[in-house]
């Protein structure tokens, strides 16, 4: 059984890595503080602040309050509804398809890990690469909503949301929620252990005994190299090299 243990201790770090940018994606998927808008008119919006998530606008509220919220109002943002900004449909596709992918991405380095502790070679390099690119691809699929989002909030884009959702047509101003921050750390240590996981390598195999005793013969007088010794199994156990007269003429004395 091949010893590999040694030779991946990067990519258990990067395993490490991507589970928990994998676990930050999943939390800013269902966080509402992407987009934060301040508001002047409290007669709804008693806080004077709302949130706009990917799936839900929200506020506090001591007027309309939702069932199963205490003071908060909220309504659902739907993929197929008229109002809903490209960003945000966006948001709710990629989001969940860099959720499913990054998954795959982690069974691929757990995987990749399995055959290197017990000591199989085969198919290490393809699963840790196949799980790199996994990586990759999830922290891709994450950063374009985040980013579409984020630029959406730096040139104040505003959503006009239909009556029942009691949100301004436009907000005071706006800025940018935890739930984008928490995303993008995410995509950055899935883009890490990404990295880190395509550029591991397998050790460079040994040469025989054999070979290495005919190559220094060979370099040291350019003679050709003396038969080796074998035992009786027929493995080398050592080879005969030149030899030294002053030692012999050592022992004669």
């Amino acid at each position: 059984m091949t010893y590999l243990a040694h030779t991946a201790h990067a990519q258990l770090g990067a395993l490490w890595l991507s589970c928990v940018g994998w676990t930050l994606t999943a939390v800013a998927l269902g966080l509402i503080q992407w987009r934060v808008w301040q508001v002047s008119d409290r007669e709804v919006i008693s806080s004077g602040v709302a949130w706009v998530g990917i799936w839900r606008a929200c506020f506090n509220s001591y007027t309309v309050v939702t069932p199963g919220f205490k003071v908060m109002h909220c309504r659902y943002i739907s993929l197929t509804e008229a109002f809903t900004p490209p960003e945000i449909v966006a948001g709710q596709v990629l989001m969940v398809l860099s959720l499913l992918v990054g998954l795959c991405g982690n069974a691929g380095g757990v995987y990749a890990l399995r055959n290197i502790y017990f000591g199989k070679s085969s198919l290490v390099r393809l699963s840790f690469f196949t799980s790199g690119a996994l990586c990759l691809l999830a922290a891709v699929m994450s950063l374009i909503p985040l980013l579409w989002n984020l630029t959406a909030v730096v040139t104040n884009q505003t959503i006009v949301f239909p009556p029942e959702f009691k949100m301004p047509q436009s907000p005071d101003s706006q800025y940018v929620g935890c739930g984008i921050g928490v995303g993008m750390v995410g995509s950055a240590l899935m883009i890490v252990s990404g990295i880190i996981f395509c550029l591991y390598k397998l050790p460079v195999k040994p040469k025989p005994r054999a070979e290495l005793c005919v190559r220094e013969q060979v370099h040291l007088d350019g003679s050709l190299p003396a038969p080796s010794v074998t035992d009786s199994r027929g493995a080398l156990t050592s080879c005969v090299g030149k030899q030294n007269p002053a030692f012999e003429l050592h022992e004669h004395l």
